[in-house]
């Protein structure tokens, strides 16, 4: 027994003891604690996964919202051009109903000048061939023949006026 008395077998006892102690009083903290651990890590794995699932939703949601946009600007776009295009047939259609009316004032006009053009000659017609009848009766009538006509006019009046 001579291990009894050397200093390192008692160095090796007390170190068995202190790890046996240390195993059986703090291994339960030791492991709760580790557990503990290991559950926090867990649960930041799992929220990290939820908020990652959360950000593909997001993304997805974006996206959709995006391309719903993109289609609504090009229908708007399209609107707007048969829009442009209906307003365009529209005033072209006007403008064609405004030349054609314009067109018939400006007719209008043209046949009532000719008409006034036309009763103008005719009165200045009546009046060269008054004159010109005028003239003609003047140059050709003698006192004679002048004295006949009267003569016979007067003598017509009776029948006339009977």
């Amino acid at each position: 027994m001579e291990f009894l008395n050397n200093p390192g077998f008692w160095v090796g006892v007390s170190f068995f003891m202190f790890v046996f102690i240390v195993v059986v009083k703090g291994g339960k903290g030791i492991v709760a604690s580790l557990d503990a651990r290991g559950e926090a890590i867990r649960k930041t794995l799992d929220e990290a996964q939820k908020l990652r699932e959360e950000a593909q939703k997001t993304l997805a949601e974006y996206k959709r919202k995006q391309r719903d946009a993109l289609s609504e600007a090009e229908e708007i776009i399209e609107h707007a051009k048969q829009e442009a295009k209906r307003l365009h047939v529209e005033a072209a259609k006007d403008l064609e109903e405004s030349l054609k009316r314009r067109e018939q004032q400006a007719m209008d006009k043209i046949t009532q000048a000719e008409t006034a053009a036309l009763n103008e000659v005719r009165n200045q017609a009546v009046e060269i061939a008054m004159a010109a009848t005028k003239n003609l009766l003047t140059a050709s009538m003698t006192k004679a023949k002048s004295k006949a006509l009267l003569d016979d006019s007067i003598n017509s009046l009776g029948d006339k006026f009977h």
